[in-house]
């Protein structure tokens, strides 16, 4: 296949579900309650961790490159302005998973990064009501970062749906996939200022955008005033924003999505047929999500000697 000419090394991968039987037979156990435990402490854990490995798989691949610190030499990728959100909840609930795996003897620098976090993903989603899947495993952690790799590689919240459709498509993501990890946002948060163009000064016509929700657009302008510190959080989804659930459709229908990346989907009659199925079928919706986040994580991943297992997730070895 072309894909394979283009990339090769990637086509070809074959992850598997039980890769570490031989060399750390408990990993998912170990990982599970190191997640579970800091699951416990906060919330934030989940939306953090979702959100740290879509921003990882979708620059040079599933290969824990966003876990890199800068070096005086380098800027890495978490250093670059699109990665500067990421809330430190979703590294540390990497390293404190690795460092649990690594505490038991037999498993120590067995396990890469890039499969834990994708482990801690499936986790976090679990935790948070959203659906289990079995998770495939034989990731290696990349052997670079840098964060001239991410430009143009994330999705803006100001995406229509061609642009949001193409950058999924170059990870070879459909439509389909793309609105299904768009559900992501059903938890989580975000800061005033990556959509107060929507709620302040949106056109010279009108300041509130008309795809908002006008009552919507009311509580996030008293949330969200002018001036206001660019740190403060705002739900992703205003109606249950600590569960993954299929609510973040019913808010689209009903003009609350928060980026216009989210409510272009209901908008834009390509998309709207899948948010109002899923609106509607949260199981036909479980199934898809899975789908979508068993492809993500096959994305550029690593094998043979184009990475390798790190001893510390944010230093190269």
């Amino acid at each position: 296949s072309l894909s394979s000419c283009l990339f090769p090394g990637t086509a070809s991968v074959k992850l598997r579900r039980n890769y570490y039987h031989k060399t750390c037979p408990n990993v998912e156990n170990i990982v599970r309650a190191a997640v579970t435990k800091k699951f416990q402490q906060t919330f934030v854990t989940a939306p953090a961790t979702i959100r740290l490995f879509f921003h990882d798989c979708f620059v040079q691949g599933c290969d824990a490159s966003i876990m890199i610190a800068s070096s005086d030499g380098s800027k890495a990728e978490k250093d670059h302005p699109d990665n500067l959100s990421l809330a430190g909840d979703g590294f540390d609930t990497v390293i404190k998973a690795k460092e649990a795996v690594d505490a038991v003897p037999s498993c120590r620098n067995k396990v890469s990064c890039a499969d834990i976090l994708a482990m801690a993903t499936r986790d976090v989603i679990a935790l948070a009501g959203g659906p289990s899947y079995k998770v495939e495993l034989g990731r290696l952690d990349g052997l670079s970062s840098t964060a001239g790799s991410v430009d143009g590689k994330l999705p803006q919240p100001f995406f229509n749906l061609n642009q949001l459709n193409s950058l999924f498509a170059a990870n070879g993501l459909t439509q389909k996939n793309m609105i299904a990890l768009s559900a992501a946002h059903t938890v989580g948060f975000s800061h005033c200022s990556k959509f107060a163009n929507r709620i302040h000064n949106f056109s010279r016509e009108t300041a509130v955008d008309p795809a908002l929700n006008q009552g919507y657009a009311a509580q996030l302008r008293g949330m969200c005033p002018k001036n206001v510190d660019t740190r403060i959080a705002i739900d992703m989804d205003p109606k249950t924003p600590r569960k993954f659930d299929n609510v973040y459709f019913q808010n689209l229908k009903k003009g609350k999505g928060l980026f216009s990346s989210d409510q272009v989907l209901f908008h834009d009659p390509r998309s709207k047929p899948t948010v109002n199925n899923w609106a509607n079928d949260s199981h036909a919706f479980k199934r898809a999500f899975i789908a979508a986040i068993t492809k993500l994580g096959r994305v550029g991943v690593k094998t043979g000697k184009k990475g390798n297992i790190r001893r510390n997730c944010a230093a190269f070895n």
